[in-house]
Parts: structure tokens; C-alpha cells; sequence
């Protein structure tokens, strides 16, 4: 028996050199059952590591016969649509979770997570923005950016127009998958790799980047940036930022948890715990110092945001008077002061 973290059988783009551009993988398998691991292993001649196998005629029949036989027909099934296709075959076999080290090994993991099959942060990604070349995405499907003045030109003397949607390391995700239960009204705003949990809406100006996005059901009219989950039942308002690792969050990981409210215009650099607010307008960073109230409106003490980072019941919001920030509890003094201070 052959155990592996992760597989997939994938058709894809390349450039003039051979080097992979993309892949789309319909079906990736995450912890394949052994039978179906080993099946492939044998058909391929794949002994061990992580590694992306081209796939010809030759080695497609041998790889349809061992899935039949290993009685996975829906892989079996996939294997045979990809004869006589005219762009390039792979499969990518990972025998652990470790850094990416080649465009289909990348985009595997990518569609992990856009497939439901591995949450935000649950798969090792580090490397992956050297790993992916940046590509122009068109209606033509991803051009290598040193050939795309040559395909422009020879578009318009076909009497045609290579229509550049954007140039980007990654892909919108709705073209490698669509999730079941969503709602997402700009699809260029949400990239492959994003984690669109079911009863979710996008709307327009929501942003969902890779390594993110939403346990659902929940509604999205803000930025979750790279690395940023959002819990279930959470409302982003219009044009809401989340702080992601790669925009200045640092090592601290940036969350949003169940029945949560930011505000429009509102953002976030800690992670929040259930049910908190964050009124419109106001954006707290780590180092924002914080007038924390109990129930009764009392001043308990002054913090910064970072001390208040996961807890449960806040709302944020600024003094219209004196322009301080203030969080607001439901917890008295005493029991405020206790949790805040469980872990000096």
C-alpha cells in the first residue's frame, strides 16, 4: 500500500519552453485511500516524494485500467476524458505537506483549499509566491508574459482580440472551481485558493485572497486578506479591511470569529473573538490604546488592542466627544479585570 497527503490528475497550460503556467485539477483527492495511492504509483512508476508526473497516451490507458481496478470510477472516468486533449496532462503526487517546489504542486494545494478540503492555514504554502510565475490571464487562457506581445499580434491579424483580464501570480477562482452554496457577485475578486464556506455571499467590493476566507453561512462586503478566516454568521460592512500576514499582520494570525460585525470603512489587525463589533470607520491595529468599559460604562482600565486579541462579547467603537477609543463589554468590572489579566 502507498500512502500520500495529497493527489491530483490535472490538465494545464505551458509555455514555449515547456514550463508550466497553470493546472487545473478537477478532482484533487486529499489523504487518497491506499488502493487508489498505490494503483497510480504503479501505473506512473512513482517510488516516493512529492512530484508532478507528465502523462502521455501510453501512460493514461495504464492509469484508467489500475484505477478501474482499484475501483475508483471517478478518477478512472477523468483519466479517460483526458485522451486526445491538446493541452499538457499531469499528476501530481505529494507524499507529504511540505513546501511547494513546482507550479503543479502549487496549484494543488490551491485547489485543496478552494475544494473544502483543507481549511485556511491548513496546508504549507510557504515559498509559493516564488514558486508561481505571474501570468497574463486572458480569454485565451494564461499566456506567458514574454510571449503575450507576440499572441496580441498575431490575435489581431486573425481578426482577433486577446482580451488581458488581469496579470497575476493566481487565477480568479471560479474558473478551477465553483463552490456549492455561494454567492459571489465579482468573481475576479476572489482568487484560487480562497475557502468559500457554503451560505456565503461576495458582494461587489468583497475581496477574498488566497489561504482565506469564510466558514459560512456569512456576508462579505469587505478585504479578507491572505491568511484571515472568517467565523460563521459574520458580516463584513462595505469596503472593511482584515490585517492579513502579508499586509503588516506580522506572525500574528488574523481571525475573525462567529456573529461578528465590522462596520463599513472598519478595520481589524487583531483577531476577534464571537461576537464582537467593530463600529463603521474605526480600524484597530495591535498598538491602538483602548479605554476598556464594563456593563455599567465604567472605565476599567487602558489597554492595547492586542490585549483584548480572541475575546469573546466586545464592541468597538470611538468616543464622538473626546475621539478615544473605547471597548465596551458585557462582563463587570471584576470579571473583565480577571480575563484580561488570566495569562500576566
Amino acid at each position: 500500500m502507498t500512502d500520500l497527503f495529497a493527489l491530483g490528475l490535472g490538465v494545464g497550460t505551458q509555455n514555449s519552453k515547456g514550463e508550466w503556467l497553470e493546472v487545473f485539477f478537477p478532482q484533487p483527492l486529499l489523504n487518497p485511500a491506499p488502493a487508489v495511492a498505490k494503483a497510480v504509483a504503479d501505473a506512473l512508476g512513482y517510488e516516493a516524494g512529492n512530484q508532478a508526473i507528465a502523462l502521455d497516451s501510453a501512460k493514461l490507458d495504464a492509469l484508467a485500467s489500475a484505477l478501474e481496478a482499484a475501483g475508483s470510477a471517478e478518477q478512472a472516468a477523468i483519466v479517460k476524458s483526458f485522451q486526445g486533449s491538446k493541452r499538457p496532462l499531469v499528476a501530481a503526487l505529494l507524499a507529504e505537506d511540505a513546501a511547494p517546489s513546482s507550479v503543479p504542486e502549487g496549484y494543488l494545494k490551491l485547489h485543496l483549499i478552494s475544494h473544502r478540503l483543507v481549511k485556511p492555514h491548513g496546508t504549507v504554502l510557504d515559498g509559493l509566491f516564488g514558486t508561481l510565475p505571474n501570468v497574463a490571464w486572458t480569454n485565451q487562457g494564461a499566456v506567458d508574459l514574454a510571449e503575450l506581445p507576440g499572441r496580441q499580434l498575431q490575435a489581431r491579424l486573425n481578426g482577433e482580440l486577446l482580451d488581458v483580464d488581469c496579470v497575476d501570480k493566481f487565477p480568479k477562482m471560479t474558473n478551477y472551481v465553483v463552490p456549492a452554496g455561494v454567492r459571489i457577485a465579482h468573481t475576479a475578486r476572489v482568487r484560487l485558493g480562497a475557502y468559500i464556506g457554503e451560505g456565503t455571499t461576495i458582494m461587489h467590493e468583497g475581496f477574498v485572497n488566497f489561504n482565506a476566507g469564510t466558514e459560512g453561512p456569512g456576508m462579505i462586503e469587505g478585504r479578507i486578506s491572505a491568511g484571515v478566516f472568517v467565523g460563521k454568521g459574520s458580516d463584513l460592512g462595505g469596503g472593511c479591511s482584515t490585517m492579513g500576514t502579508l499586509s503588516g499582520g506580522g506572525n500574528i494570525i488574523i481571525s475573525v470569529g462567529d456573529e461578528c460585525l465590522l462596520g463599513a470603512n472598519a478595520g481589524i489587525g487583531i483577531p476577534l473573538g464571537d461576537r464582537c463589533t467593530v463600529e463603521a470607520g474605526l480600524y484597530i491595529t495591535a498598538g491602538t490604546k483602548v479605554a476598556v468599559l464594563d456593563d455599567k460604562g465604567e472605565l476599567v482600565e487602558s489597554v492595547k488592542a492586542r490585549d483584548l486579541a480572541g475575546k469573546s462579547d466586545l464592541l468597538f467603537r470611538r468616543n464622538s466627544v473626546n475621539g478615544a477609543v473605547e471597548c465596551k463589554t458585557n462582563k463587570s468590572a471584576i470579571a473583565l479585570n480577571e480575563e484580561l489579566h488570566a495569562n500576566n
